[in-house]
């Protein structure tokens, strides 16, 4: 794709990227402006001074030709676990969307040599731990070591080293540090992640609506007027109402409210991706990068801090353990014949066949890890650097624990929906016209239940080929 606006670039596509050329143009008119405010030789955080605690040493002009390489080499200090690669390219993305705003003052050749990266094919392997500074200069350190040789790449086999991937490139003035500045990494991770999640919604309200309906919950609860005053919850119940079908003869006056309660907690996962997409614009618009190219000199900035972007990581973070939980919940109810009115645990022969109760169990043990994760990031701190950087927000820990909680929150609806899906094979009802593609696809992926078997393959398919993102 071609990119006239950085806003057109998404962390989440797999495109080729091409920038125009009446923006390479801007970005070149910004870096010369910025390299003849470099000329006055007025100290310049990074770029001609060193970092952090050692900031008030001024550099040679010969230290300053290799120092923005060096710092490359000094702060990866990271190891595996790496990122996926999809992380790794949205981090790479980010920091090109950041770039193309200009405050970087950066060359056009390193957007270049950015750009081949992104489009090569490789991603670099930057570690998914141990970011703990005010900002993210050690995995961004990673990120950025194979623009000039350094580190190592996802080659789609494995990973191996970085050295001949690109063309060989030398960072100039800023660049370096340039690289390693702002918040790129938790934005570009959190953008894919709120992608991920907007498709996760959806399959949760399908599979809430299946358990409804194979239930016969009474319908009231999802009567549009009951989301009065709220339009994200009043458009979620007549989505649920819409997809569970008809209202057949209710087994009881009320179901569990694990069931009733199916439209608010998914309409809180929508509504709470919302405030964090607003989070990841305002970080990708606003000033990140320090020092920053500003209305023609250079400005010490706060940007990188990402206390929003944190916050609201951890937000969706907690909407997904709930979303999670009810799920598990409902999932044990549809074990039970007094809310089903099916054989017990879901077994055509109970007793001597245990039916799905231990898919229940692996599904309790998901939304345990789960929970774990909701701890909010940003209430510990601690000093660095001889105390320069003295608190931090764990950004990127935050979009990482998102993410996780995307996987573990997937790992809970599969076994929710191999539980629906056998319902309706043992009660016979009708599957709601709503629901048939749904069902259609796990009967796809999987065979029909008449015995124990490992139901490990089984969920292992449908986190394939049903509860996937594609």
């Amino acid at each position: 794709m071609i990119v006239d606006d950085p806003a057109d670039l998404d962390p989440a596509s797999p495109e080729p990227i091409e920038p125009a050329p009446a923006l390479l143009d801007r970005l070149a008119a910004i870096r010369g402006a910025a390299l003849e405010t470099l000329r006055s030789g007025e100290p310049v955080y990074g770029v001609n001074t060193g970092m952090g605690n050692l900031s008030k040493i001024r550099l040679t002009e010969a230290e300053q030709r290799v120092h923005q390489h060096n710092l490359l080499l000094g702060r990866a200090v990271g190891g595996p676990p790496w990122l996926p690669p999809d992380e790794a390219r949205a981090v790479l993305i980010a920091r090109l969307r950041t770039f193309l705003t200009g405050d970087a003052a950066v060359s056009v050749d390193l957007i270049h040599q950015l750009v081949a990266l992104i489009n090569s094919g490789f991603t670099p392997a930057i570690p998914a731990e141990g970011a703990g500074s005010a900002g993210e200069i050690i995995p961004l350190a990673h990120a950025a070591g194979p623009l000039v040789g350094l580190g190592w790449v996802h080659d789609g086999q494995g990973v191996r080293s970085a050295a001949g991937v690109l063309p060989g490139f030398e960072l100039g003035a800023k660049e370096g540090i340039a690289l390693l500045a702002g918040i790129p990494g938790a934005t570009g991770r959190a953008a894919l992640a709120a992608d991920r999640v907007r498709k996760l919604a959806d399959q949760l309200t399908a599979v809430g609506a299946g358990a409804i309906a194979v239930v016969g919950a009474g319908r009231d609860p999802y009567r549009r007027a009951a989301g009065r005053g709220d339009d994200v919850l009043a458009a979620e119940l007549a989505r649920l109402r819409e997809l569970a079908g008809p209202e057949a003869e209710p087994r009881s006056l009320q179901a569990p409210v694990s069931f009733r309660v199916a439209g608010h907690v998914v309409a809180h996962v929508r509504r709470t991706v919302e405030q964090l997409d607003g989070a990841i614009e305002r970080a990708f618009s606003g000033v990140t990068d320090s020092p920053a190219y500003l209305d023609g000199e250079f400005v010490s900035t706060a940007g990188f801090h990402g206390i929003e972007l944190a916050a609201s990581c951890d937000h969706l973070t907690a909407a997904l353990a709930h979303a999670a939980e009810v799920s598990a919940a409902r999932l044990h109810r549809l074990l039970d014949p007094a809310v089903t009115g099916l054989p017990a645990q879901l077994a055509h022969d109970p007793g001597p066949q245990a039916g799905l109760v231990a898919v229940h169990k692996r599904a309790v043990a998901t939304t345990h890890q789960l929970r774990r994760l909701t701890l909010p990031t940003a209430i510990s701190t601690a000093e660095t650097s001889n105390g320069q950087e003295d608190v931090q927000t764990f950004s990127w820990e935050a979009a990482g624990n998102l993410l996780e909680a995307i996987r573990l929150t997937r790992t809970t609806l599969a076994c929710e929906l191999l539980a629906v899906r056998q319902s309706f094979a043992l009660s016979r009802r009708d599957i709601p016209p709503g629901l048939q593609n749904l069902m259609h696809s796990v009967d796809a992926a999987i065979p029909p239940i008449t015995t124990d078997r490992p139901f490990g393959e089984d969920l292992t398919s449908l986190l394939t080929n049903v509860i996937h993102f594609n």
